[in-house]
């Protein structure tokens, strides 16, 4: 007789690295019977996999730790049991705080000790008790995960750095994360093959600061994010290579400059955060950098490969920001072209230098700076889209359209892209005429 699956629901907040220690979590429980679930309802274990950058994200968590709590109640009915998860950065940061607040919650975990999930769901099983593990161990998380399953994307996610040593006065990640740690380059290569294997032609490079990337190679040499990448493009079945996200300080490898001209699968669009143009209040969140080495910066990756794109993360209002410290990111926005930005309110991280700080911005002033960069951000990126208008361009189909026979992919600047193409195009880089611009996509046609 089979053996029913348990059904294991995840819901991921917030970056890139959640979304694949989320993929690593449902890796670690499948071997013990899980199997993922769309649905809450009925689930046998539910992870909240959180995060703590965004606004009054502590109290999202516990908004919907108010919903799992009634499916949980509505299990016991039945007579069955549902363990609650917290993990990620809310975890870390909250600790037992969150067992104080929401007693029903079973095990709080860590960023960097949720490959104990496993050990965690049964002794809470066994002993009736929560259970909670925030440790940083001393062996790196990435040695004691399990190697990949068969659910991969065609665009996957490859965390190869974790942790920030930074400390810019807004951010969390150092106490969240950790230090800075990179993997070797033979395990990232191991992992890529294993992606690749499974169907994936799309690897983006992870790290909270991927740029300072300074894995073990065969012989225990130092291997820089350029090397890496070179490495990892002698694989045949990867077709495009990402990373993010980077810190513009450690964009001082010259290799790295270098293979965004001589590496065509890297793909010409970077992330890159500056997060204010005024150098008075990049000086304030301890960013390391200034205006014109950011400037810099990009003029060297333009040099590199021309048809480079950019985009970039800013915070409007932090402490002390001035109307001409606001202009001076506008400007910024200006001079650069981003192709896309994020863009948000500065709100204040319990336990950060700048939650603490005298000269708050009011949030009338924040909400009406907000709204000019963001109208300034909207301008530069339909410009950069209405380019894209009656030009030819490689597409990497990822998935299939809302419609019959339509596909769905991205262009080398990761602007998402429709068109009418047969199914068996998934995976595949086709040349597609842009024929139309929507608010936030594009319509193309194959060639």
């Amino acid at each position: 007789m089979t053996q029913q699956l348990k059904k294991l629901h995840i819901k991921t907040y917030g970056c890139q690295m959640n979304v694949y220690d989320s993929q690593k979590m449902a890796e670690l429980l499948a071997p013990h019977g899980f199997a993922i679930s769309d649905a809450m309802e009925g689930a046998d274990v539910v992870i909240l996999n959180t995060c703590h950058i965004r606004e009054k994200a502590s109290e999202k968590v516990y908004s919907e730790l108010g919903r799992v709590r009634e499916q949980k109640d509505i299990k016991k009915e039945n007579g069955e049991h549902m363990v609650i998860v917290v993990a990620g950065c809310v975890a870390q940061a909250e600790g037992a705080e969150i067992l104080s607040r929401a007693p029903f919650v079973d095990i709080v975990v860590g960023s960097q000790s949720y490959y104990m999930l496993p050990q965690l769901i049964e002794e809470v099983k066994r002993t009736k008790k929560w259970a909670i593990n925030l440790d940083f161990p001393a062996e790196s998380k990435f040695d004691l995960l399990p190697e990949v399953g068969e659910n991969v994307a065609i665009a996957s996610f490859l965390s190869i750095q974790e942790g920030c040593d930074k400390f810019c006065h807004f951010c969390v990640v150092p106490y969240t994360r950790g230090a800075e740690i990179s993997r070797s380059m033979p395990s990232v290569y191991r992992e890529a093959l294993r992606l690749t294997s499974h169907g994936a032609r799309e690897i983006t490079l992870l790290g909270q600061n991927v740029s300072a990337y300074h894995g073990d190679g065969d012989n225990g040499e130092v291997i820089s994010l350029g090397q890496l990448i070179k490495h990892l493009a002698k694989i045949d079945d990867i077709k495009r290579i990402r990373y993010m996200t980077s810190h513009p300080r450690d964009m001082v490898d010259e290799e790295l400059f270098e293979v965004h001209g001589s590496i065509d699968k890297l793909m010409p669009f970077l992330h890159l955060p500056i997060q204010s143009g005024s150098n008075k209040i990049l000086d304030a969140m301890n960013r390391k950098h200034t205006r014109e080495f950011y400037l810099e910066v990009i003029e060297k990756f333009r040099k590199a490969r021309p048809d480079i794109a950019f985009s970039s993360d800013f915070i409007v209002g932090y402490p002390g920001e001035t109307d001409q410290d606001f202009e001076d990111t506008m400007e910024i926005v200006e001079a650069v072209e981003f192709a896309q930005c994020y863009s948000f309110k500065y709100s204040p991280r319990p336990g950060t230098p700048a939650s603490v700080l005298d000269t708050q911005v009011p949030e009338d002033v924040k909400d009406a700076r907000l709204a000019r960069l963001q109208a300034k951000i909207r301008e530069k990126q339909l410009k950069f889209n209405n380019a894209s208008l009656g030009k030819t361009m490689k597409v990497l189909f990822d998935q299939k359209g809302r419609h019959e026979g339509q596909l769905i992919g991205k262009t080398e600047y990761m602007q998402a892209l429709y068109a009418d193409a047969p199914e068996h195009l998934i995976g595949s880089v086709c040349d597609v005429y842009i024929e139309k611009i929507d608010s936030n996509s594009l319509k193309g046609k194959l060639v």
